[in-house]
């Protein structure tokens, strides 16, 4: 090889090499641009009211493209002091009963969920109202590693930025409690011509027990399933003394 061929090798390598260095500084750059916005994101729904959630987006994607054959999407933000504290404690009874003592992640819940579900790569019935919050808000349906990756980090931001009521008050108006209905607000409009701040311990129990499938299971006209599982939460809330459960939330 000559001298000439190995100087122009020689600069074809520093050239890659620049490239390469160039590229781990612009990822290095972005990935910090990310992390920046989406914790400025979560910090400011601390205080304001989300427009919209991940979830809902998605399926007023999906409506486009069925030709108005799916429910529109329903979505009206309420404040705390104007959502019956019922609500609140049927959906603690229902999903996550460890909700006012853990920082986001029922590990007891998980394990217990990964021994009895050993064929699954991901475990069902462990995320908490946590979890729920980040998933509908920032991600989409699924169970991909990827996406519960990420669901992680966004439960990890909103524990460490919101105060548990903060999550709860989210949770009450993002969730879906019908096809389309999304937060209590609509679902006591749809179902109980109520406002939220009416509703009974009966008509709480009956929203929180739609939650596991919303779109099939219906708190208007309840299925025995429904209406047995109405009445499980409802014994919980008694076991977790009611509305005293939100007084050091």
């Amino acid at each position: 090889m000559t001298a000439r061929k190995r100087n122009r090798r020689s600069r074809a390598g520093r050239k890659v090499s620049a490239w390469g260095k160039a590229g781990v500084v612009l990822l290095g750059k972005l990935l910090l641009v990310w992390a920046l916005v989406t914790v400025l994101a979560v910090l400011a729904l601390r205080w304001v009211p989300p427009p919209t959630s991940a979830f809902m987006l998605q399926q007023r994607v999906e409506n486009l493209f069925q030709d108005g054959k799916a429910a529109p999407v329903r979505y009206r933000w309420v404040s705390w002091d104007r959502i019956s504290p019922h609500a609140a404690v049927a959906v603690i009874a229902s999903e996550d009963q460890k909700f006012p003592f853990h920082r986001g992640f029922d590990l007891q819940s998980i394990r217990n969920a990964v021994r009895n579900n050993p064929s699954r790569r991901l475990p069902r019935g462990a995320s908490t109202l946590s979890q729920q919050v980040a998933k509908n808000l920032f991600l989409w349906p699924g169970r991909s590693l990827t996406r519960k990756g990420l669901e992680a980090g966004f439960t990890v931001l909103i524990e460490s930025l919101w105060p548990k009521r903060r999550i709860l008050e989210v949770y009450l108006n993002v969730a879906e409690f019908g096809p389309g209905i999304y937060g209590v607000a609509e679902a006591g409009h749809a179902f109980f011509h109520k406002e939220p701040r009416r509703l009974t311990r009966e008509q709480a129990a009956l929203l929180a027990a739609v939650l596991p499938n919303p779109k099939r299971l219906r708190a208007d006209r309840p299925s025995a399933y429904v209406e047995r599982r109405t009445r499980e939460i409802l014994t919980q809330m008694d076991r977790m003394g009611g509305t005293r459960v939100l007084r050091d939330l």
